[in-house]
């Protein structure tokens, strides 16, 4: 089987921490080039993971290196400009989250992939959870029944040191943009993607000027559901938080721990599967997973877990919750 050429963009802690680990121990991916604009890193990481080919500027790394697919992880600023680079060489493209920093930033990333016909993955590495997958199979199975709400939240601590992550204009937003992002995909992949009808928020400057810190929102779909979120990075905690509770008609689930119950015959009964993957390191995992789908679709044309084009939807309710926080209104989406 001949390896896929791989190139990476980005030379962060997520690279470094979970994408160079993880590419580097599958068999069939050859890490054909990198690429960051930080020399000494670059020439640090190009050793340790013997890759022949570094780079300090995305134009000569994509002049000069052949490859199938490419993965950007640098500062969400400048996601969309090292995409479109890539799609006009003709690579696949996985952008971690968030995939721009607003509406119009992703409605032009997506255009460019469908105009260059290539794949574009946007990196929601919590879709692949173990407890979150078994969840959604429940869901999906309408175990559950109609689902008509969502409570879900994540609470911890500030995820990277990181100076651009602050900055609005490279970053979109803050703790919406960092955690929110994740728990909101999560609940529209279990909603299935309804339709959205308004969105309300407030969201909070108590550590940082330029961006929020923790952020409350609430969603209305036109078929009644809602959705109710919270995020933080500063609320006074002993422990994270990270947990997606599910209502539907007939039963609800929930995770961390995972339990799925459902109403049968008006009582009821406690369904969680008894044996459930319990990885050493979860987080590792669900990367793994992600990378691994991301690879199989590049080799195989079929589509992603978290294809670009569902982040449109995902983009268009941030760039309202933004907007109803600013505002202090309900804001109706069209």
């Amino acid at each position: 089987m001949e390896k896929i050429r791989l190139l990476i963009t980005g030379l962060g802690g997520i690279a470094q921490v979970v994408h160079l680990p993880i590419l580097n121990k599958i068999d069939n991916v050859e890490i054909a080039g990198i690429c960051d604009i930080d020399r000494s890193k670059t020439k640090t990481i190009a050793a340790k993971y013997n890759v022949k080919h570094a780079y300090y500027n995305i134009d000569e790394m994509l002049d000069n290196v052949e490859a199938d697919c490419m993965i950007v992880t640098t500062p969400t600023s400048q996601h969309k400009e090292q995409a479109l680079k890539g799609f006009k060489k003709g690579l696949n493209i996985l952008v971690e989250k968030p995939l721009a920093r607003n509406y119009n930033e992703a409605f032009e990333t997506v255009s460019a992939a469908k105009k260059a016909k290539k794949l574009l993955m946007v990196g929601m590495n919590n879709r692949f959870l173990p407890e979150i997958m078994m969840q959604e199979s429940f869901v999906s199975t309408g175990e559950l029944g109609e689902i008509f709400y969502i409570k879900t939240g994540y609470l911890k601590k500030k995820s990277t040191s990181e100076k651009w992550s602050v900055n609005k204009t490279e970053s979109g937003g803050g703790v919406f943009m960092d955690l929110g992002i994740v728990v909101l995909d999560i609940a529209l992949w279990m909603m299935k993607f309804p339709k959205i009808k308004s969105v309300s928020a407030v969201n909070y400057n108590h550590t940082f000027k330029d961006v929020e810190d923790s952020s409350f929102v609430f969603l209305r779909f036109f078929n009644g559901a809602t959705i109710s979120i919270e995020t933080s990075w500063s609320l006074h905690r002993s422990n994270d938080m990270f947990y997606c509770n599910v209502y539907g008609k007939e039963g609800s689930s929930s995770i961390n721990p995972l339990r799925i119950y459902k109403n049968m015959h008006d009582t009821l009964v406690n369904v969680t599967p008894v044996k459930i993957e319990k990885p050493a390191n979860v987080f590792k995992r669900s990367y793994e997973y992600e990378l691994n789908n991301f690879i199989n679709s590049v080799r195989t044309g079929k589509p992603s877990l978290s294809e670009g084009a569902e982040s449109l939807d995902r983009m268009k309710i941030i760039d309202a919750i933004y907007e109803s926080a600013k505002t202090g209104k309900e804001i109706e989406l069209k």
